[in-house]
């Protein structure tokens, strides 16, 4: 399974696609689970780079744990979650606030 990722060009958040545009969170991103889908997500992301949306295009392997969408590399993990040095920045420090909601 693959998902597509990249860098929102106006602010450098890591953003996955999803539903049409661009998620800051990889909660919800499109599934690509084979190579038709694979390719039609590579197409949206060669688009998007070409309109200067993102930078740095990527498709990332995933898992789906317990109905959760989860980067199988460590690298797509930490983009995943935010800064490793502080979890009150980044994308834990929202998630941390949703929850104490």
């Amino acid at each position: 399974m693959k998902i597509l990722t990249a860098n929102r060009l106006t602010d450098g958040i890591a953003v996955w696609y999803a539903d049409g545009g661009w998620a800051e969170t990889v909660d919800h991103a499109d599934i690509a689970h084979d190579k038709l889908a694979e390719d039609r997500l590579e197409v949206i992301g060669a688009k998007a780079y070409a309109a200067n949306e993102v930078v740095d295009v990527n498709l990332i392997d995933v898992d789906v744990v317990n109905g959760v969408v989860e980067p199988v590399r460590l690298r797509e993990k930490i983009r995943a979650a935010g800064p490793t040095i502080r979890n009150d920045l980044g994308k834990q420090a929202a998630r941390q606030r949703t929850w104490a909601a």
